[in-house]
């Protein structure tokens, strides 16, 4: 597949009296293109969110990275120091499950209203806090395609407070891949398992990769952490998944 050359700017979406800042990517070539949302660590939309965004559009679709700590921290943007990670992880702590929704919502119509999408389906793809929130974001009806990348406390939690995540699976109506590391000791692998059956018991679409040797944030190659084999392998997944959307 020839990648594309792409066009970056940043937007404002605008709802009521609430302002989100977004990252966008599209193709240079003007055409017809479906949309991918893509979800932020706890480091906001970073070098390496961007980077995945750009990724995407070079790949034939208009893709947009909503920050998600609008509300809380706007324009946070940060390393991977552990003061970063423990300032991040205070943000992230502070979101509301149905705040993230309306955000993710904004943004997917906000790609509706530009004509060179499509309109018919949408693809979602999310990182740590992003991959716990691409599950959530799955929910959606104009989602058909979703990416959860080693998001933690699904089983176990929800932004904001009540029932887990998990138990939400029910309403998943697209096709869902996730993807953890062996070695990530953020998620046990009883957790990936549970996910792996609620998946089976309400049968969504779904794959669920385990990576041997891969930890937390493995794909991610400005982490130590980085894992060259397995996000290689994840990459040609995320692909083929948001290749049902053409």
């Amino acid at each position: 597949m020839t990648e594309q050359a792409t066009i970056t700017t940043t937007v404002n979406l605008l709802q009521d009296n609430i302002q989100v800042s977004a990252y966008l990517a599209e193709p240079k070539e003007p055409g017809s293109y479906p949309g991918v949302v893509v979800l932020q660590e706890i480091f906001g939309i970073n070098a390496h969110i961007r980077e995945v965004t750009e990724r995407i559009a070079q790949l034939g679709y208009v893709a947009i990275a909503p920050a998600l700590f609008q509300r809380i921290a706007p324009g946070f943007e940060t390393g991977y120091t552990p003061e970063d990670i423990e300032t991040g992880r205070s943000y992230a702590m502070q979101t509301q499950a149905s705040e993230l929704l309306s955000d993710i919502q904004l943004a997917i119509d906000y790609l509706k209203n530009l004509p060179q999408v499509k309109k018919d389906g949408f693809g979602c793809i999310g990182f740590c806090f992003g991959g716990h929130v691409a599950y959530l974001a799955a929910t959606l009806p104009d989602i058909k395609a979703t990416a959860s990348f080693y998001g933690a406390g699904i089983t176990t939690r929800t932004p904001g407070g009540g029932a887990p995540t998990v138990t939400r699976t029910r309403e998943i109506s697209g096709t869902l891949y996730a993807f953890f590391g062996i070695e990530d000791t953020s998620i046990p692998t009883e957790q990936v398992a549970e996910i792996e059956a609620e998946l089976e018991k309400y049968k969504i679409p779904h794959h669920v990769f385990r990576y041997d040797g891969a930890d937390h944030g493995f794909f991610c190659d400005h982490r130590a952490s980085y894992n060259p084999k397995a996000a290689t392998d994840a990459w040609e997944q995320v692909k083929q998944l948001f290749g049902q959307l053409n």
